[in-house]
């Protein structure tokens, strides 16, 4: 089936929400999908856009995406880019879908003078783990991601 990649759109929030809470449920953490169709709208077409979204698109269905936006190193004093999500439908998955998103945000970084393109993966999913090697990625066993969110957030802000 042929598939195209290209920039999101407003038109494209509704199909970009339903795959999140696709993945979300995929990942069992629909628990934590607490976004909206409207935050989404602002993060990326809002006054201050967070966020960047390429679509993966067969005939008029999107059936992926990936969500990704600039982080910076300071150790290579370099913007990197960092995909927050890549996911395609199971249905569209094994035709190349997941590694042309891939290559086109690298391209992306390369273009944008990123020092690095980089995300995270959950430890129990082993085909994406085995996919993202298969492509180059190094999973780097020595870094944990910390968060501080909800009520912890507030606690800390506020001393």
């Amino acid at each position: 089936m042929t598939s195209t990649l290209r920039p999101a759109t407003p038109a494209d929030i509704s199909a970009i929400f339903s795959l999140m809470a696709e993945l979300a449920a995929f990942e069992n953490l629909l628990h934590l999908f607490v976004a909206t169709e409207s935050d989404l709208h602002d993060a990326l077409f809002g006054p201050r856009p967070a966020a960047e979204v390429l679509v993966a698109q067969t005939a008029q269905e999107v059936v992926g995406y990936a969500l990704f936006f600039h982080n910076y190193s300071t150790f290579a004093g370099r913007r990197g880019l960092y995909l927050e999500d890549l996911y395609v439908q199971p249905a569209h998955r094994g035709g190349g879908l997941g590694a042309q998103m891939l290559r086109h945000l690298a391209a992306l970084a390369l273009e944008r003078q990123c020092s690095r393109f980089e995300w995270t993966v959950l430890d129990w999913n082993e085909p994406a783990i085995r996919f993202y090697e298969k492509m180059g990625a190094t999973v780097l066993p020595d870094w944990r991601v910390v968060r501080i969110s909800d009520d912890a957030l507030a606690q800390l802000a506020h001393g």
